[in-house]
């Protein structure tokens, strides 16, 4: 992938509409109505074919419709209106950080993660995680936080999902294409691409610099498919979590070290280091190296790395931790601990954790060590959290080893459906989007008429229902999908029956097939002749997690089944465009992972804020969110049990029991004007649970408050080990 500019998109603009090259090549259109809008009026059709790219619209639509659009005057009122919004949410200093904080020394935060989601125009993402990241850029944008992101640019991205006729899962990695996406190199003198170098082993890879902006926030993305590498360290950036283990140490050691090189290749001095799970983690290496590098011994160097880093973890699964070989540790690191000061025992020391962990050097350790303020991403994830961890504090009682908790949060701006949003700006305020932290505001979803809030949902569910539809007729024109395989994509579902979503990464602990467990039962459900149930699967399984591949295979086979009568579906190909439909249009949001595994889980929240229902599992935020008002929680009463059949069967039993006896029945008990007067009233409180106290506002904020703001102040404070540089 090299880099290069191009001028098509500039050379065919109208000189009225020549800023529209400035708006495409920032992603703060992807969150902001208004501007989704222009597209839409440029050309609808190219909208809806180009999957809402609009630097493509701008590659393919016609000059004339250009010309036309210059001196539209319709177009143009909205286009200088987009405009001055623009302008003034990326030019101004009146966000919420200066607002707040306007003594404070304006610190730039930098923000490190194997991957961000932020439209699906840049699939450099996998899942959660990368979603997460994505919003989070989002909302630090909208709240004028001083932040900077550094992550990789895939070339292969994760991989586009097939499920062939016995339903397997196959995984697609088509190339990226650089034109087609809202990236621009960052250039040296010379007009050429910038560089940075980072030695792996005895060799050295050097890392083309791209930039995204989001908002006012700058991504710097960084690729390794460079003519100057060899063949097979152009392949390290290409696949997002591919390859083995060495494969692994290497891309974390470009993403660590070369992400702080970048950073002070562009003169950026950051003051405060959020490390976005353990992935960056060899970032705290090449910190202690630049200082003492400059005199610093080793223990204050240690200290001030500490004070200024910020690590969050998002794994309750010991063996969602990354850990590499004390081999591969010699193998690519065994010139670095002399510069340290350190022998080879004191080094691996940072990354050991020998409690059942698995023994080698441990990303999340190494992070945890130097790392003064930590946090899980959820209450009860904060519990499993410091339990598994303790290992490294063993003189202090579990409630005090130092992770905290700060709950995810969605960004409302990205995923509340657009009738919604009309709903709102009629019934909250105008100006909702901006006041959305206010608790107060989301009090006024009770003024909504239940009628209205019916309408407005069963709208979205018609065009999640739409959309499904669509993508299996492309499947049967681009690749000759069969009959079968389009019947259990879901083009048979009845908007006026109950519709279930289970979305979300196929792993075994997810249990996405524990709906499926009683056959017979789950049949009397979905073939009610009154109230009848139907279920949409969509997600991804890790190509390597065969396990994972047949619970996703089984949930295809029974989609397939002609006795579900196409009221079971499968969607393929999950991203950040199906994720968006189908939380604004099914009516349940359904989640069954094996507790304590879940550490968090935004898609619920985002299903919230839609007015859908969350029947869950008392995990991750719906441990905190419910409170027998806004959804149902799967609870038998049998704790943090381990896995196994018994466990399955009931917690299957308890989710079919309150399937018969609550959901349905509420559902489908309506007045004389068609609207279910009870189950719109959870709706509501769904929503201001989520809006309330669920929003990636709140989460940010939240950061800046407790972690961002107090790693500044340690970092500014005088002495000699956290005294300015």
């Amino acid at each position: 992938m090299q880099a290069k500019t191009d001028s098509t998109i500039a050379d065919k603009l109208p000189a009225r509409l020549r800023r529209l090259e400035e708006l495409v090549y920032n992603l703060w259109w992807s969150w902001h109505r208004s501007a989704r809008d222009l597209f839409k009026m440029l050309d609808r059709m190219l909208w809806i074919g180009t999957r809402h790219n609009p630097i493509l619209i701008l590659r393919e639509v016609p000059p004339d419709r250009l010309a036309a659009a210059a001196k539209d005057p319709a177009f143009l009122r909205h286009y200088d209106a987009v405009l001055m919004e623009m302008d003034r949410d990326l030019k101004t200093d009146g966000h919420w950080f200066a607002r707040t904080h306007p003594a404070t020394e304006q610190p730039t935060i930098a923000y490190f993660s194997a991957e961000f989601g932020v439209h699906i125009s840049l699939p450099i993402y996998s899942g959660g995680l990368g979603v997460l990241s994505g919003d989070h850029l989002k909302e630090a944008s909208d709240l004028g936080l001083p932040l900077v992101a550094v992550g990789f640019l895939y070339e292969q991205g994760y991989f586009r999902q097939r499920i062939d006729a016995n339903g397997w899962q196959e995984a697609i990695y088509p190339a990226l294409t650089i034109e087609q996406a809202a990236l621009k190199p960052v250039l040296d003198e010379g007009r050429c691409c910038r560089t940075v170098s980072v030695e792996v082993g005895n060799r050295t890879v050097a890392l083309q610099i791209w930039r995204v902006d989001v908002g006012r926030v700058p991504l710097f993305l960084m690729d390794a498919n460079h003519d100057g590498n060899a063949p097979w360290d152009r392949e390290l950036t290409a696949r997002l979590y591919g390859g083995d283990q060495e494969m692994r140490i290497q891309q974390e050691i470009l993403l660590g070290i070369g992400g702080v090189r970048i950073l002070r290749a562009l003169g950026c001095e950051p003051r405060v280091w959020h490390i976005n799970e353990g992935h960056s983690s060899f970032m705290l290496l090449e910190r202690l190296r630049e200082l003492v590098a400059s005199g610093r011994d080793m223990p204050t160097a240690m200290e001030m790395v500490k004070a200024e880093t910020v690590f969050t973890t998002h794994t309750p699964v010991p063996a969602g931790h990354d850990v590499f070989s004390y081999h591969l540790m010699d193998q690519y690191f065994q010139g670095l601990w002399p510069r340290l000061g350190l022998s080879r025992d004191e080094f691996l020391a940072l990354g050991r954790a020998d409690d059942g962990h698995g023994g080698g050097f441990n990303m999340t350790a190494l992070a945890l060590r130097l790392s003064r303020r930590a946090n899980a991403v959820s209450r009860l994830h904060g519990e499993v959290s410091r339990k598994m961890w303790r290992v490294l504090w063993p003189d202090r009682p579990e409630e005090r080893v130092p992770i905290g908790h700060v709950t995810n949060g969605a960004h409302v701006s990205s995923w509340v459906g657009s009738v919604l949003h009309s709903l709102f700006r009629k019934h909250l305020a105008p100006d909702w989007v901006e006041r959305h932290d206010q608790p107060t505001l989301w009090e006024k979803v009770e003024d909504i008429p239940d009628a209205e809030l019916w309408a407005a949902h069963r709208a979205l569910k018609r065009k999640m229902l739409s959309v499904i539809r669509e993508r299996a007729r492309v499947q049967r024109i681009e690749r000759s999908a069969s009959a079968e395989q389009l019947l259990a994509s879901g083009i048979l579902l009845d908007p006026e029956a109950l519709v279930i979503g289970f979305a979300r990464r196929f792993a075994t602990y997810k249990r996405a097939t524990l709906v499926l467990r009683d056959a017979e039962r789950l049949a009397g459900l979905l073939h009610d002749k009154d109230q009848p149930i139907q279920i949409v699967f969509a997600g991804k399984a890790h190509p390597a997690d065969d396990p994972a591949k047949r619970l996703l295979q089984e949930v295809f086979w029974t989609a397939l089944n002609p006795q579900t009568g196409g009221r079971v579906a499968f969607v393929e190909d999950y991203d950040l465009q199906v994720a968006r439909y189908l939380v604004q249009g099914v009516d349940v949001w359904l989640n069954t992972p094996l507790r304590p595994l879940e550490a968090s889980g935004t898609s619920g929240m985002k299903a919230a804020l839609n007015g859908v229902l969350n029947l869950s599992i008392l995990d991750g935020w719906w441990a905190e969110a419910y409170n027998g008002r806004n959804g149902w929680a799967i609870d038998p009463g049998i704790g943090d049990a381990p896995p196994g059949g018994d466990r399955d069967a009931v917690e299957a039993e308890a989710l079919h029991q309150l399937l018969a006896e609550e959901v349905t029945p509420l559902f489908y008990k309506r007045d004389i004007d068609g609207v279910p007067r009870g189950w719109v009233e959870m709706m509501k409180n769904a929503i201001r649970t989520a809006g309330e106290l669920f929003s990636g506002r709140r989460m940010v904020q939240q950061y800046a408050r407790e972690y961002y703001l107090p790693a500044l102040a340690d970092a500014l404070a005088p002495g000699p080990e956290t005294g300015r540089r």
